[in-house]
């Protein structure tokens, strides 16, 4: 049975301002909770029912991660799901993650983003919405895509939601928060920047390199005006649905970037 201390505690840190005062955050459901046991993150602990601490000794044993037994009441009383699930951690933010890139990235990102200069990073701009930040970390893992490189207007990365929409694909891929504009000003010349608008040179028709940056707009708005000056390859997605009836207007920025990269990929680049 877990403490109330406890429970406080894992409770606060379904709030940001406590994320950002303790550097921690929760991830919860067995895949998530396993992907990050094995990744470079430090596991503050795992709080779990019996059965999941005996099935996964060999995983939490092995790095010495402390575990704290708990009922199934106790996973009702921590869980930021409908459905308790049977395992949940507190897990350590690392300190370059949770400050972003400071103004010595401005000038020199290669030293700040490995492989920036030789394969394709996703850029976001402005992606407010907490399920759609973490299906595009999804993608970006499922497409190998090891750089996410974000505005200071996005969503956090260690939301609940975020990290839960993510599917253990935080656990992979590196996520950087900067001043855009700046960041690109200081890459011009450097790096093609290709970005997706409702006018610009079919994906399937213009030619494409095998590194850059894949710059995606706002759910709401698309790429901003200051941000669309960088862009030096205007990717455009044809639409084949029948005008008959009318069709969509657009597609929504996980979708967007799912397609781009698929054909990057599908050119083998």
């Amino acid at each position: 049975m877990l403490s109330n201390s406890q429970v406080k505690h894992i409770n606060a840190l379904k709030i940001k301002k406590y994320r950002d005062e303790y550097k921690e955050f929760i991830a919860e459901g067995n895949t998530l909770v396993t992907d990050l046991t094995k990744s470079s993150y430090e596991i503050a602990g795992v709080y779990a029912l019996s059965e999941w601490i005996t099935g996964n000794l060999d995983v939490i044993g092995h790095k010495n991660i402390p575990v704290y037994e708990a009922d199934p009441a106790d996973m009702e009383r921590i869980t930021s799901l409908s459905s308790p699930s049977p395992v949940l951690a507190i897990v350590k933010i690392p300190a370059g993650m949770a400050a972003g890139l400071d103004s010595a990235g401005y000038g020199s990102p290669e030293q700040n983003i490995p492989g920036l200069f030789e394969e394709l990073s996703v850029m976001l701009e402005g992606i407010s919405d907490p399920g759609n930040m973490g299906t595009l970390l999804r993608i970006a893992d499922w497409f190998g895509i090891r750089n996410v490189i974000c505005s200071e207007t996005c969503v956090e990365l260690y939301n609940p939601k975020v990290v839960q929409a993510s599917m253990g694909s935080v656990a992979r891929v590196s996520v950087f928060y900067t001043d855009l504009s700046r960041f690109l000003e200081n890459l011009k010349g450097r790096l093609p920047v290709y970005g997706t608008f409702l006018q610009g040179d079919s994906i399937y028709s213009i030619p494409l390199e095998n590194k850059g940056i894949i710059l995606i707009g706002s759910e709401a708005h698309g790429i901003s005006d200051p941000l669309s000056g960088f862009v030096t390859g205007r990717l455009y997605i044809p639409s084949f649905g029948s005008t008959d009836n009318g069709k969509a207007e657009s597609l929504n920025a996980a979708v967007a970037t799912a397609v781009v990269i698929a054909e990057f990929r599908r050119r083998g680049l």
